[in-house]
């Protein structure tokens, strides 16, 4: 159930964005009177799920879900309709336009994917604000895993700032470091601050470890309940005991004593707990599973975050921010595949797409995403690659630039060629997806 819900978001989020993408060159084209003989969601070779003809326009849905498409006439396009182009050029063409008119019809779909961002941002923002949790509200410090411990970071460290900037917002800080390619963290540890120097190549090693465990926030261990005849609950600890530690060594935060317990497995051990005022030792016999079946209460009980509300006008400057943030961001994202080593293996494709929306509907998460999505291919579709939006914006500044344009026959083989690289990459990206579940 829980994967037909993120299928079903997924499909609802991309039917949004490419029916928005491909109005955007509808629009544009209409603006020009340039014909459209085609507006498709989702591709139809061999035959469509619906179809309906109104005026000169043929609108529709086809059965393939990797996007949708404009056809416009006179247009080289993924169609590859040659015929037509043998044809004499008539008014209504897109070869018939001026340069700068066709410029803009290209343009179309990104600009509104970029409108379609800022609009949702700022509806989010008017409806729910902006949660946060301030790095400087975590009372107990952070907890890392073996690849924070190797990057220097130790559990209990208060994160002060990256590069020397204050990082405002605590969940934010793994990509601050990821984006940015940080070269250094300040922390305060034990009442000292101390400079952490990232290690060389450390950034590629994060960016394939995606992995929640790497930052998060310490908190006590305290019991909400027990599983279905958990051991702990026969050892004899109660609702509200807070866990210490194992043995005599203290383990007062749940991270710590949650990794410290696979030690022990099929083993019995003595668990430290606070009753009260009480220091209580009960022996447990942990299972090879290494879970005593106790559940802590949740750490957001221990946490202050923090809504930065938003009222009619301020959120459209906001929303307009977070959209241009999220541009460079993902800007950035791009650069690390030639800037970092292996970064490529990061790369997904619609498993990986699909994994980040949640397992239960979230009507707020299902808005952030689609946000995020829709500047994503907004960049994706300015790329300069043939066959891509940005491909043809890139021969039409040449023409616009030299004031001669490309032959039929050269943008035909271009057009190919994108298809080729396009098809290429989308394989690449999928397979990746295929092998990480295998390495799973």
């Amino acid at each position: 159930m829980e994967i037909f819900i993120k299928i079903v978001q997924l499909l609802l989020s991309l039917s949004i964005l490419v029916i928005f993408h491909e109005m955007g060159h509808f629009i544009a084209a209409k603006v020009f009177k340039t014909r459209v003989e085609k507006f498709y969601l989702f591709f139809d070779p061999w035959f469509s799920l619906f179809k309906l003809k109104k005026g000169d326009t043929e609108y529709g849905v086809g059965w393939l879900p990797l996007g949708g498409y404009v056809k416009i006439s006179g247009m080289i396009d993924e169609s590859m309709d040659k015929e037509q182009m043998k044809q004499p050029p008539q008014p209504w063409e897109f070869r018939s336009k001026p340069a700068w008119q066709r410029l803009i019809i290209m343009l179309g779909g990104v600009t509104v994917n970029l409108i379609l961002a800022i609009a949702i941002y700022i509806l989010i923002l008017m409806a729910w604000g902006e949660q946060y949790l301030p790095t400087s509200a975590l009372k107990y410090g952070i907890s890392v895993d073996s690849t924070g411990y190797q990057m220097g970071l130790r559990n209990g460290d208060n994160i002060i700032s990256i590069d020397n900037k204050i990082v405002d917002d605590f969940v934010s800080i793994p990509k601050t470091l990821v984006l940015e390619e940080a070269k250094t963290i300040q922390v305060v540890r034990d009442g000292q601050r101390v400079n952490i120097d990232m290690p060389k190549g450390f950034i590629s090693k994060l960016i394939k470890y995606q992995s929640s465990d790497f930052l998060s926030f310490r908190f006590p261990f305290i019991i909400s309940s027990f599983s279905a005849g958990a051991p702990a609950s026969k050892a004899g600890m109660m609702k509200g005991d807070r866990i210490l530690g194992i043995n005599d060594t203290l383990h007062p935060f749940f991270n710590e004593f949650r990794k410290a317990l696979q030690d022990y497995k099929n083993k019995e051990v003595s668990v430290i707990v606070l009753r009260g005022l009480d220091t209580l030792k009960l022996q447990v016999n942990v299972p090879s599973s290494g879970l005593i079946g106790v559940y802590s209460q949740p750490p957001t009980d221990f946490l202050v975050f923090k809504t930065k509300t938003y009222h009619g006008l301020t959120a459209i400057p906001a929303g307009v921010t977070k959209a241009f943030e999220g541009v460079g961001n993902y800007i950035k994202s791009i650069k690390l595949l030639f800037s970092q080593e292996k970064a490529y293996e990061s790369v997904g494709g619609f498993i990986s797409i699909g994994s980040i929306f949640p397992s239960t509907w979230d009507w707020q998460a299902f808005w952030h995403l689609t946000a995020f999505l829709s500047i994503m291919l907004a960049v994706l579709n300015v790329l300069p690659i043939p066959a891509l939006d940005g491909g043809h914006v890139m021969f039409l500044l040449y023409e616009i630039i030299f004031r001669r344009k490309p032959s039929d026959k050269f943008m035909e083989y271009a057009q190919v060629v994108g298809m080729v690289i396009l098809f290429g990459l989308l394989i690449f990206a999928n397979g990746n997806d295929i092998l990480k579940l295998f390495r799973k």
